[in-house]
């Protein structure tokens, strides 16, 4: 009877270890696997696969790094779902408004605001650039971290944060003066 009570300590001791990880990390979790999959329902899904997979494997006792190491382990599970998606009608009708890039006049007059503007000009990114950034600036992960998450050399997150930096400042300058010329125009023909 005390080995039975001894497992039965073990175990629950375990699963409340478990919880409060999860309790502790949930939100950043979906978020690292949203930044991937943009989608609601598989960023949960993706999660949820990764935590089962985790606490059944008990490889989360043997965490050195708790942050990056669950990051990464949402990452992979991300990118296996991703991979096995299809796009959907609703999917396809998103990427071809996407594509265009341009606002339609209601939106820009709805989201007028410079951060409006950055979400969109940061989903315009190539992923491979707009994924680092996101975890560096979300997510508030070092170099080191997006590295160990993302599979790469730290040099290389380091150059992809700059180039997706400097390619969105480009970005909200051509707006901004697009912008200025509109204004311009519409100023000489009054």
């Amino acid at each position: 009877m005390l080995q039975r009570d001894a497992e039965t300590t073990t175990r629950e001791d375990r699963e409340a270890a478990f919880a409060q990880i999860v309790e502790d990390h949930a939100g950043f979790l979906y978020r690292v696997a949203y930044s991937l999959l943009r989608h609601v329902q598989d960023a949960e899904d993706a999660v949820q696969d990764a935590l089962l997979k985790l606490y059944r494997s008990e490889g989360w006792r043997e965490m050195r790094e708790e942050r990056a190491y669950l990051a990464r382990v949402v990452w992979r599970a991300a990118l296996d779902r991703r991979a096995g998606r299809t796009v959907g009608v609703e999917e396809e009708g998103a990427e071809l408004r996407m594509a265009d890039g341009r606002p339609t006049p209601e939106l820009a007059a709805a989201e007028s605001d410079e951060r409006a503007l950055l979400r969109e000009l940061i989903d315009t990114l190539p992923e491979e650039l707009r994924q680092p950034l996101l975890l560096s600036a979300m997510e508030e992960m070092s170099s080191r971290e997006i590295g160990a998450v993302m599979g790469l050399p730290e040099g290389t997150v380091r150059t992809r944060l700059m180039r997706a930096r400097s390619e969105l400042k480009q970005s909200f300058e051509a707006y901004q003066a697009a912008g200025r010329e509109v204004a311009a125009g519409e100023g000489s023909r009054r």
